[in-house]
C-alpha cells in the first residue's frame, strides 16, 4: 500500500488558489476528488507524497490559503477496470 497526503479546502476558490501557487513553486502535487473515506460531499483535494506535505503547507500558510483539513491515507494500489479486463481474458 502507497501512503497519500490530502489537503482539503473551505471552498473550490481556495483550491484553485493553491494550485496557482503550487504550480508556480514547481511542487509536485495533483488535484483530485475528495476521497468517499474522508468526506462523502463532492470536492476537491490536493494529493501529495507524504514527504512533500511540510514543504506544501508552509507555500499555503505563507500565501494566507485556508486549509480546511489534511489526511494522511494509505491506498491500495489501484488496478483500474483495463488491467481487470485484460487479466480476465487471459485467464480464458
Amino acid at each position: 500500500m502507497k501512503k497519500r497526503s490530502y489537503f482539503t479546502f473551505p471552498s473550490i476558490h481556495f483550491a484553485i488558489r493553491a494550485e496557482k501557487i503550487l504550480e508556480a513553486r514547481g511542487c509536485d502535487f495533483k488535484m483530485v476528488p475528495v476521497p468517499r473515506s474522508i468526506s462523502s460531499s463532492c470536492g476537491t483535494a490536493l494529493r501529495c507524497a507524504p514527504e512533500d506535505a511540510d514543504r506544501v503547507l508552509n507555500y499555503l500558510k505563507v500565501a494566507d490559503v485556508p486549509i480546511e483539513s489534511y489526511h494522511e491515507l494509505e491506498e491500495k494500489n489501484s488496478q483500474g477496470l483495463f488491467s481487470f479486463l485484460a487479466r480476465e481474458r487471459k485467464q480464458r
